[in-house]
């Protein structure tokens, strides 16, 4: 049995003394020529001990590992084991019923046996096979019966490695999302704060105005008391006046009190008060009336998991463009060529959505499934810019040129009730193509070779 010292000083791989030792970044060592031959199938360096990643592909010699191999056998009085030297072979085990040397093996027992056992009754008419031979053609049989394993393995290794990248991503886009909703967000708080400030602003002003109206009033009718309070002290003062000045000065008071008539009692008006109504009624819908400039609406949004990599999408999902080829997860729904897929599907009503073209080479179409017999197929229906020429194409393989030019600006407008899907020019109104198919669902999806295509906002509109 090796020492624990012996153990210590061989490579994992090969169980034998390290030749040319190399160290990895995770501080295990092995065989340069073991670690070699182990990565040479798999797609990632890693460790064949913990099995972390390597971050260089030609690890450094360790060389204070080298040096206590070669003093370790230097002390044993042997050399350091090279490659083409073969371990001294074990001694030869013995059979535990006749105490012979295990010479043979029993093919149909699948057991070592020694020459009194081939002999026996328990073997006979078996078949036998020399040791080395049998030993050879069973390291064989494994070696095929471990490649699937091998294989599989490294399938699930390349998975480990995409799901390692996913995960990234998905870490990506999460901090992207988060981004896009807080400056959403903040552009509706902000309109929320200026809305508020505008509406305070008309209270104050409204306040300001009713209450300079209060004061006029009030200085009006202060000074129709004093004038009415003068006339009634004076003709006091001269009712308490002797009968005989009484009477002289009675003519010139009878005058006065009629120069003075009496003023009508002031009244207050509703439109002297603050017109709370006009502030507070139907206050969030006013609002969301206003935030209608703010907030748009897009009948179509693209699936941002579906675009090919060499595509790039706007923050709102609603453009994309050529750009380019990006490192994104692939997975059975991702698109190629140029291609995005919109993020719903429609199965039923009126759904129609505008699309701004343009450049050399685009796409506008639909995918879905149609009702053939009693099963349904796959197909698309698109209208398409290529070589200087507009194309509509239907399915099995029906293509129509069209006769347009300098295409702007696309509707497209799907009936489930009618089955009609409609290609309109919006600048001059004029119906491009019109296909009828017993469709059941739809899925818009756009593809471009170079300028921007956009999907357009619709107008929003209430009924009360």
């Amino acid at each position: 049995m090796a020492s624990r010292l012996e153990q210590d000083l061989s490579c994992p791989i090969c169980c034998e003394l390290f030749r040319d030792p190399v160290v990895l970044t995770c501080s295990h060592s092995f065989c340069k020529v073991c670690l070699e031959n182990w990565w040479e199938d798999k797609p990632l360096k890693t460790c064949p001990v913990c099995k972390r990643r390597s971050s260089r592909d030609n690890p450094p010699t360790n060389l204070a590992l080298k040096n206590l191999v070669e003093t370790f056998t230097e002390g044993k009085g042997q050399t350091a084991p090279a490659a083409e030297q073969t371990s001294p072979s074990p001694q030869q085990p013995e059979c535990s019923l006749h105490s012979e040397k295990l010479r043979l093996f029993c093919l149909d027992h699948q057991e070592l046996i020694c020459l009194v056992c081939r002999d026996s009754r328990t073997h006979k008419d078996h078949r036998f096979s020399p040791i080395e031979e049998a030993a050879s053609d069973l390291r064989e049989q494994l070696r095929r019966n471990i490649k699937p394993l091998q294989d599989k393995l490294k399938v699930l290794d390349e998975s480990r490695a995409q799901f390692d990248e996913a995960a990234a991503h998905i870490s990506l886009q999460t901090k992207q999302t988060q981004t896009q909703i807080r400056a959403e967000f903040e552009k509706l708080h902000q309109f929320l704060r200026d809305e508020e400030e505008s509406r305070m602003k008309a209270l104050r002003e409204e306040e300001e105005q009713k209450i300079q109206n209060m004061k006029d009033k009030m200085a009006a009718l202060r000074k129709d008391m004093e004038a009415l309070s003068k006339t009634i002290s004076e003709t006091e003062e001269q009712l308490r006046a002797a009968d005989a000045s009484f009477l002289l000065q009675y003519k010139t008071a009878e005058e006065r009190l009629q120069r003075c008539p009496l003023v009508e009692k002031p009244k207050l008006e509703r439109s002297d008060l603050i017109d709370q109504a006009k502030h507070l009624g139907n206050l969030g819908f006013n609002i969301w009336m206003n935030m209608k400039k703010l907030v748009q609406f897009f009948p179509v949004v693209l699936d941002s998991n579906t675009a090919a990599p060499d595509l790039i999408l706007s923050e709102d999902l609603t453009s994309v463009r050529k750009g380019e080829k990006q490192k994104v997860p692939e997975h059975p729904g991702r698109r190629s060529d140029g291609f995005v897929d919109g993020s719903e599907w429609f199965f039923s009503g009126t759904h129609s959505w505008e699309v701004e073209v343009g450049g050399k080479e685009w796409l506008v179409g639909v995918a879905g499934r149609v009702q053939r017999g009693v099963g349904t197929e796959n197909v698309g229906w698109f209208i398409c810019f290529t070589d200087g020429k507009y194309f509509a194409f239907s399915p099995p393989d029906t293509v129509k040129r069209l006769s347009v030019k300098n295409l702007q600006r696309v509707r497209v407008k799907l009936d489930f009730d009618t089955k009609t899907l409609t290609f309109t020019d919006l600048d001059t109104n004029t119906v491009l193509h019109t296909f009828t198919d017993s469709f059941t669902e739809i899925l818009p999806y756009l593809c471009t070779r170079d300028a921007p295509l956009k999907i357009s906002p619709k107008s929003i509109t209430v009924t009360v």
